[in-house]
């Protein structure tokens, strides 16, 4: 329950509202759920609220990483949900490590953190 916790309170610090995307992006709220739905972008929708939340090291500059299309069709075919696809892109890699895979895609080791999505159960 505290790693829940812990999880939400850092989504929040590091996403997006639909709202202040669709502003970012010049596109309207729709066309961001279509976007989500259609796996061109993380949203993450905690438990109890309506609204997804998209973090914001998904894109490059105004526009998602080229990656994320492939990112969340992993996560799919393995059956992560939106919030466990969360979990395994912002936890730390290796033991000891402080580098999570979210900052290997920002040093465009796609293909690491596509392998690693794909090794991640859904649900420890």
């Amino acid at each position: 329950m505290a790693e829940r916790a812990g999880i939400e309170r850092q989504l929040r610090s590091e996403a997006l509202s639909a709202s202040w995307l669709s502003t970012r992006l010049g596109v309207g709220t729709q066309r961001i759920d279509a976007m989500r739905r259609a796996g061109e972008l993380i949203g993450v929708r905690l438990p109890g609220s309506q609204e997804h939340l998209y973090p914001a090291w998904q894109f490059d500059g105004a526009t998602p990483r080229a990656a994320v299309r492939r990112i969340v069709a992993a996560a799919r075919e393995g059956g992560l949900d939106e919030i466990r696809l969360y979990e395994v892109l912002t936890s730390r890699e290796g033991l000891g490590g402080t580098r999570r895979l979210v900052d290997a895609l920002r040093d465009g080791g796609d293909e690491h953190v596509i392998a690693a999505v794909r090794q991640s159960p859904p649900h420890p």
